[in-house]
């Protein structure tokens, strides 16, 4: 994925480790927010959205980085499994594969933490994404 529509804010993906068999699960947003300090004469912060490394990014799990740093970058699948619309619907889908996927309790994970706070009334404000979600779920209760 080199573009991507403004209608989402990030997305949920899958690091494998093509010679060990062991994954990851995470989210990444496509933005993020700088804050600068204020300028000559005033108090206020200023914020800047710039670009995240969303193209490189290959998730916070310290054995992951690891494995990535000693051996070879091509040895690594990264797949973008689900484009969100908001926060709170990335960390669900977030959390629906890791569950789905026996993250927590699969050796071959590099998943060490499940963690996850969800808004209701965020992920409910756009119809669209609910639909999507819900599609996803039935998907995921057929594997």
């Amino acid at each position: 994925l080199e573009s991507y529509s403004n209608d989402y804010i990030g997305f949920v993906y899958m690091i494998a480790n093509n010679k060990t068999n062991k994954y990851y699960i995470g989210q990444k947003r496509f933005y993020r927010t700088i804050v600068r300090p204020p300028l000559k004469g005033k108090k206020r912060k200023r914020k800047e959205v710039v670009e995240s490394d969303w193209k490189t990014y290959c998730g916070s799990s310290k054995s992951l980085s690891k494995d990535i740093n000693e051996g070879n970058i091509e040895d690594f699948t990264r797949e973008i499994l689900f484009l969100c619309e908001t926060k709170s619907s990335m960390n669900y889908v977030e959390l629906l594969y890791q569950i789905y996927s026996g993250s927590i309790f699969d050796k071959n994970c590099y998943n060490g933490i499940v963690n996850v706070r969800i808004g209701k009334s965020a992920i409910m404000a756009r119809e669209s994404e609910v639909e999507r979600i819900q599609k996803l779920q039935i998907l995921m209760k057929g594997l």
